[in-house]
This record gives structure tokens, sequence and C-alpha cells, in this order.
């Protein structure tokens, strides 16, 4: 019996707040969740989402290990073949727990490590936050979450207490560092500049030895303000002026580095609480963002993920394309490409022969094995995209038979 395409074209479920990362040619999905009936529901912990950016294939894997609990808004990066997972929102609160997942397994066994015999002292619980990683140390900066009245800092913007039991809730603005070559927890001392305003739901992004962060929120107000912390020397830019025109102040929006000097923002939710479709791209070298204007305006996303493939393509998967805070219904599982630079003269031919490969049947099996391999998964790639393409504009067209 044949399989069934929808089988084999599969995409991993619609979420937000999710974490993502890239390893070699694949992109790993964990964590989120989604809006069912009102109701915020969790999606399982133990499920691991790969997409396999050759073939255009998802699949999912179940883990096994340490669990962590079922979470959003939880700190997802990569070094060296690990996922790590730090802070979050479960049903019990906000975490400070710090899990890690050999991606590169030669059993096919994804697991899960919680950290436990580390050294020094974590951050206090929290979610929302981002993170640099730079010479194998994963560096958080911000977020949104609980500390006691003794731990309370000028690193912390209260929002709301709990008195009986001296519980306050609000932003932060510290910066952590864990080592994952000595598994040991540090603050470093911050040697010059102004910080960045207290904010969570902001977002990181590392060139060179700088860290960068732009925008987020803080009580009702949200920010497009820009700011770097040199890794090295531990000092903050202060508001880095801009030249020329600049992104709307913006939350849960994504900024990633492609290239040596430049960075991509794309997405969030405005101050008027409208989710945004706009892409940005910021040059160091001219200190200016440059709006792109090629970018469909139907697809807005906000609290999404956006990981830098191999040849320079954005992959931006999930979020939503609604207003989280009023009308939390419109989880996305679709994933969206931004190409930021040409593609290589290979990968130009390998698309044109996967798009034509009824009217190239006989000729293929002349190439060289090993690109028979690749044309092959290039020919499974764009039957994927127009399986889902198809299905997609069915879905819509049943939706419009309802409505009328």
């Amino acid at each position: 019996m044949a399989a069934d395409p929808a089988d084999q074209f599969c995409v991993a479920e619609e979420r937000s707040g999710h974490c993502a990362v890239v390893d070699g040619n694949f992109l790993y999905v964990w964590g989120g969740y989604v809006s069912i009936e009102e109701n915020e529901v969790y999606l399982p912990s133990d499920e691991l989402w790969i997409y396999d950016m050759d073939s255009g294939l998802w699949t999912m894997h179940l883990m096994e290990g340490e669990l962590p609990t079922s979470m959003s808004g939880s700190c997802g990066a990569s070094i060296n073949g690990r996922l790590y997972i730090f802070g979050g929102f479960d049903d019990r609160g906000y975490s400070n727990r710090l899990y890690y997942v050999n991606l590169r397994t030669k059993t096919g066994t994804y697991r899960w490590k919680k950290i436990t015999n580390f050294k020094g002292q974590p951050p206090t619980p929290r979610d929302k936050l981002s993170c640099w990683v730079y010479k194998n140390r994963l560096i958080y900066f911000g977020g949104y979450g609980c500390r006691r009245h003794n731990e309370l800092s000028d690193c912390f913007d209260v929002h709301d207490a709990f008195w009986e039991g001296q519980i306050f809730w609000g932003w932060h603005n510290d910066v952590h560092v864990f080592d994952t070559t000595t598994q040991t927890w540090s603050q470093p001392t911050i040697r010059g500049g102004d910080p960045p305003q207290p904010r969570a739901a902001h977002t990181c992004a590392v060139l060179g030895n700088k860290g960068y962060i732009f925008g987020g929120r803080v009580l009702q107000t949200r920010m497009n303000d820009l700011h770097c912390l040199n890794l090295d020397t531990w000092t903050w830019s202060g508001r880095i002026n801009i030249s020329g025109e600049k992104p709307r102040d913006r939350s849960w929006h994504t900024l990633t580095p492609i290239g040596e000097d430049r960075l991509f923002l794309f997405g969030g939710l405005s101050s008027d609480n409208v989710p945004l479709s706009d892409g940005w791209i910021h040059s160091i070298a001219t200190n200016g963002w440059k709006q792109l204007t090629h970018l469909p305006k139907s697809r807005p996303r906000l609290w999404h993920t956006a990981c830098l493939g191999q040849e320079g393509e954005v992959m931006v998967f999930g979020g939503s394309k609604d207003d989280l805070l009023f009308m939390d219904t419109g989880h996305c599982s679709d994933l969206l490409i931004f190409q930021t630079q040409p593609y290589s003269l290979l990968r130009l031919c390998l698309d044109c022969i996967g798009k034509n490969a009824a009217l190239l049947e006989k000729q293929i099996p002349c190439l060289p094995p090993k690109l028979v391999q690749e044309v092959l998964k290039k020919i499974t790639f764009w039957a994927a995209m127009s399986h889902r393409q198809e299905r997609k504009a069915e879905t819509e067209r049943q939706s419009q038979l309802q409505s009328t």
C-alpha cells in the first residue's frame, strides 16, 4: 500500500513561545504552547520535531531521560551539537532550570539531561529572556519573572507583588553566564556603559564579540532601541544612535545575524497591539536600518523563532498571527524562508532539476551517484512544498465557503 502523502509531508504542530535551533542541515523545534478553547495548552516536552532542509520533510521523535516540564517562553540555544533549554513558564510558574540534549546522537535516541551539578548561582526564575552564544558560553539577558524581597536589586523593575509571601514579579536587565565547559554559573562585572532598560520579549544576536539587543517590553511600553554588549570586556554601548529610518517599537520579534556585519529583524507585536510582518536589515558598517520591501504583508508573526540556514536563509517557524494578549487563536505551523543572499550555483541547479523532475526523468539517472542523491532530496523538497501549498489553498477555500 502506498504511503499517504499527508503523512509523508506532515509538519510540526502549530505553536508559539517555543525553542528552535539549527545544527548542520537540520532545524530542531521543541516546546511552546497552543490555545484550545481559550485555554493555553503546553505541548509535550518529550516531542522533538526535526526539519530536514535538504528534503523539506518534518519528522517527530519521542525523547527520553530527565524531561523538562512542558513550557513556553524558555530560552533555547545550541553549542557543539547540544540544545540547551533554560527558564520558561509552566503550570507551576517560572523556571530557572537548565537542561540539554545531544542532537548529534548516534543511536537515534534523544535524551534530556537536567544540569544539577553546576557551580555558582543561576539566574532567578523567569521567561521571555534571550541568550547570546559566545566561546562555549550561554550568556543570558533580561526576561520577566519573580524574585523574593531579599533578591530585589537595581536590575529589576517591579510590576506586581504578593506581599504575604513577599514575592515580586517584574522585568530584568541582568546578565548571567553559563560556561558549558566548566558547568559554572557566574554574573560578570559590567565595566562600563549604560545598560538597557529592564525588559522581556526582546531579542538577542551575536556578531563577532558583540551581543546585540533590540526592543522588548517593560510595563506597558514596547521599545525599538538597539544596544550591544562587548562580550570580552563586559562594556555596554548605551543606546546606539541610528542614522536614517528605523523599525517601530515591538516585542516578541526576532533578530538573526546574517553574514559578518548584518542583522535581520522580523515581525513582533507593536505598541498599538498590531501583529507585524515587516523585515529590516541593520548594517553595522553604516549603522543604519533598511526595510525590506518585498516581504508579504499578509503573514505577520510574533513569538516565533528564526534560525539561520547554511546558505544564508532565515527560517521563521511558528508563532502567532494574532495579538496574543487579546485574541490568542492564530498560532501557526508554516515555515517562512527568507533568502538574504544569493544561493550557490549548485543550489540553483539542484532546485531547477527538483522543480522540473518530470521533464528530466530520463536524464537524472545519468548524473553521478552522489549528485543523484542530492537531486532526489530536492525532488522530495519541491513535492512537499507543492503538497502543502495545495492543502493550504484548499483549507482557505473551505474557510471562505463556510463564512459565506
